[in-house]
């Protein structure tokens, strides 16, 4: 990160650090999301993904794992916290699950939404408040997809509304949020991601999530340029491969893309945070698909030119 502001290192989460890395004095840190391990107890993932040798998690909030409605959930999250730090793992918080808030309709309500958007902000405003507990790097989050019927400008007028109620939390906590252009929603490119931060006055806790699947399937940019582009903003960074045009979360070498040149721009923009494998539909194979993630992305790091 080039402005200290959106500085998401953490001093108890481990590097990898390859040969390449320490000659060129650039690290990056591989995380894994738990919405991939959806199958196993939070415990047995944070265990599997620490011995694999990844430095970081990200930790979606859901019934299996981390419930942010829980009436235990404060001791829960202090288990957890104390957990991350044995194990040495950095923690962001992600706030896509599917079916928490209604259990008939995936992702709903959203910040976008008719009805329900008080407790899509509701929710929000847990994460923040778990992730300063957890002594997260910053909180993810995303606007939804606009109703059909719903006009662009009273679309933006909820989308604010919506983020500046979750940024006046995330200030009174300290905390940072990453806002992720999603396909399929409203906001879906940078472009989108840039017209927001605008319409909300430039808030420096509004940092950007930056899927390096999504910049192939929707950007028109090549994926490094991306990268770039998102770099003075760039707070938190999930990992996966896609086609062009289509959202499908890919095991890498599925794809399109090109690592090495992806991992080479990070390290240009100096990123330091956790740079984390988002492959929520692996759950079946968790334990297989990781191992083979962080061996492909350490191989890929080692091809970046020194």
């Amino acid at each position: 990160m080039n402005d200290p502001m959106f500085s998401s290192a953490s001093p108890a989460a481990a590097a990898v650090e390859t040969p390449t890395a320490a000659r060129s004095g650039q690290t990056l840190r591989f995380g894994y999301g738990t919405n991939g391990f959806a199958n196993h107890r939070l415990d047995d993932a944070l265990d599997i993904l620490a011995g694999q040798g990844y430095a970081g998690v990200a930790l979606t909030l859901d019934h299996a794992h981390l419930d942010p409605f829980s009436p235990a959930v404060s001791t829960q999250v202090a288990r957890v916290r104390r957990r991350l730090d044995r194990l040495g793992l950095g923690v962001v918080v992600e706030t896509g699950a599917r079916y928490l808030l209604d259990p008939r309709h995936k992702h709903h309500p959203t910040l976008l939404s008719d009805s329900g958007r008080r407790h899509r902000i509701d929710f929000l405003r847990r994460a923040v408040r778990l992730a300063a507990q957890l002594g997260a790097e910053a909180v993810s989050f995303w606007s939804g997809a606009k109703p059909p019927e719903l006009g662009d400008e009273e679309a933006w007028r909820r989308l604010t509304d919506g983020c500046s109620a979750v940024l006046d939390t995330a200030a009174e906590h300290g905390v940072v949020l990453g806002f992720e252009p999603e396909p399929g929603m409203f906001v879906d490119t940078l472009d989108g991601y840039e017209e927001l931060v605008h319409r909300l006055g430039q808030p420096p806790l509004l940092g950007l999530t930056l899927d390096i699947g999504h910049c192939r399937c929707l950007e028109p940019d090549s994926v490094p340029d991306c990268v770039r582009r998102a770099g003075p903003r760039l707070v938190n960074v999930q990992i996966d491969d896609m086609c062009r045009g289509v959202h499908e979360h890919l095991e890498f070498g599925e794809g399109e893309i090109d690592f090495p040149p992806v991992l080479a721009a990070l390290a240009e923009v100096d990123y330091s945070g956790l740079v984390a494998v988002e492959l929520p539909r692996h759950s079946h194979a968790a334990p297989v698909v990781s191992q083979r993630s962080i061996r492909f992305l350490e191989h890929a790091w080692r091809k970046v030119p020194v």
